[in-house]
């Protein structure tokens, strides 16, 4: 028989030594992993230790009852499919234990082709919710796929190594600017990987408070803060078995880094309120567009937790830097939004790609997604013209602002403020790797020089990958 394509961690909860035994030989040789309990303080004990994806539970434990275990089972271990087994079926019972949560129903003796039949529809079951959250993730950020596809050898390189260690277990930190697609590639070298078909954890670690991130990260139990009404299940148990991706890890506040440390040292964790380790066997990716060695030297990250990160490190680089991916991208994007919004858009004018080829995009794919989107939704006719496009690409900021151009020293500087304020998460970290005080940084951008180039790009990109 084939090994399954993951293997099930799975709890026998029997009184009988000898039946224990027979169903562990019998789900071993299926190539499963399994934990014998004899009780139910043997059981919770389990659980509470490590994840386990189905149990099989016996109606009649000694003195105690398998219907009386079976809820505690449910509420500590949120998904766990619980079996009921029994010499003593019955209608009554069967019905009863379909109504505390059970996930189904085996009468003893039972062979082991009912065995596999009951895994198979877990195991189906299991992957249909995990399509399901991905599903609802991708919807809730909504946007066309980037197509992996390129002109450019360097970035050749970059996906060469990003899906040659995919079907690894190697942690992976993706680095480059904001909007650069640092969080696209994440999600195609997981479904690259043996863990493909198992679920894709995003967590953005800018975007919650040190205390609800925790909370969001590892989960909580009731009455652990206020406003803590009932269990919450953790993003790292939603991906045990797949790969949890940490968005802009550069800002995961110092108080969580060595529990995250723990959780790729160990693959343990606890729950917010819970001094129970638990197991969670997930792949690490984060993704970065801060420099993480200064911020090492700075202490505002653990060096040990940045060497964890960076086993695989791969680099995207700007979209500036893509010349000759930047229309293909462009068109492609184009074909998505006169798909999604109705229109028969078939492409640029004449003027709108050359606007676009020499324009600087500071805020990288995500500012060119705007801006086609926006073309796409203003034209009247089958083509974005530039006057469809946004104001920064037909102002005189547009024209190619790079070392060594012949251009004045001004129009560097506001061309380097430009792309490292669209770049950077909020304007006190781009006066940080600027090397200037706020107070300073906000001066020039008001300034004639700076306004007269970027007057039309006041409006930053939303950040995040």
């Amino acid at each position: 028989m084939l090994p399954p394509s993951h293997p099930f961690n799975l709890l026998v909860i029997d009184d009988e030594t000898s039946l224990r035994r027979t169903l562990r030989i019998a789900l071993e040789s299926m190539g499963h992993r399994v934990t014998e309990a004899a009780n139910s303080a043997q059981a919770l004990t389990s659980l509470q230790q490590q994840r386990f994806d189905l149990a099989f539970l016996d109606l009649r434990l000694g003195t105690e009852r398998g219907l009386e275990l079976l809820p505690e089972l449910v509420s500590v271990a949120p998904g766990l499919h619980v079996v009921i087994i029994t010499a003593f079926a019955g209608l009554d019972s069967a019905i009863e234990a379909m109504r505390k949560g059970a996930f189904d129903y085996l009468p003893k003796p039972f062979t082991p082709n009912q065995l596999r039949v009951v895994l198979d529809r877990s195991a189906l079951i299991r992957g249909l919710r995990n399509r399901v959250t991905a599903l609802e993730e991708q919807v809730g950020h909504l946007a066309p796929d980037v197509e992996l596809t390129t002109e450019e050898p360097t970035v050749r390189k970059v996906f060469d190594v990003a899906f040659q260690v995919a079907p690894t277990e190697a942690t992976v930190l993706l680095r480059g600017e904001s909007g650069t697609g640092k969080g696209v590639l994440a999600r195609a070298t997981h479904t690259r990987s043996k863990r493909g078909s198992r679920t894709f954890v995003t967590v953005h670690c800018p975007s919650l408070s040190a205390e609800l991130l925790e909370s969001d990260l590892f989960g909580h139990v009731k009455g652990a803060f206020t406003g803590a009404v009932q269990d919450k299940p953790a993003k790292v148990e939603a991906a045990d078995g797949g790969t949890l991706f940490l968005d802009e890890i550069g800002d995961l506040p110092l108080a969580l880094q060595p529990k995250l440390l723990r959780l790729i040292q160990d693959k343990t964790y606890e729950r917010v309120g819970d001094p129970t380790p638990r197991t969670a066997d997930v792949r690490i990716m984060a993704a970065t567009n801060r420099d993480l060695e200064a911020d090492v030297k700075a202490g505002r990250f653990r060096e040990d937790l940045f060497y964890r990160l960076n086993v695989i490190e791969v680099t995207l680089p700007p979209l500036r830097n893509r010349r000759k991916d930047l229309l293909p991208l462009a068109r492609h994007l184009l074909k998505f939004f006169s798909r999604q919004s109705g229109k028969s858009v078939t492409g640029f004018s004449a003027e709108a790609e050359a606007a676009m080829a020499t324009y600087a995009w500071p805020g990288n794919v995500r500012e060119l997604r705007n801006a086609v989107e926006r073309g796409v939704i203003l034209t009247p006719d089958e083509v974005v013209g530039l006057e469809h496009l946004p104001g920064q690409l037909t102002s005189a900021g547009s024209t190619r602002v790079e070392v060594g151009a012949a251009v004045t020293i001004d129009a560097l500087e506001a061309e380097h403020i430009r792309r490292v304020v669209a770049s950077s998460p909020s304007l006190d970290e781009a006066a940080r790797i600027l090397g200037i005080d706020p107070s300073t940084l906000y001066r020039k951008r008001r300034s004639a020089k700076f306004r007269t180039q970027s007057a039309e790009s006041d409006e930053k990109p939303t950040h995040g990958d």
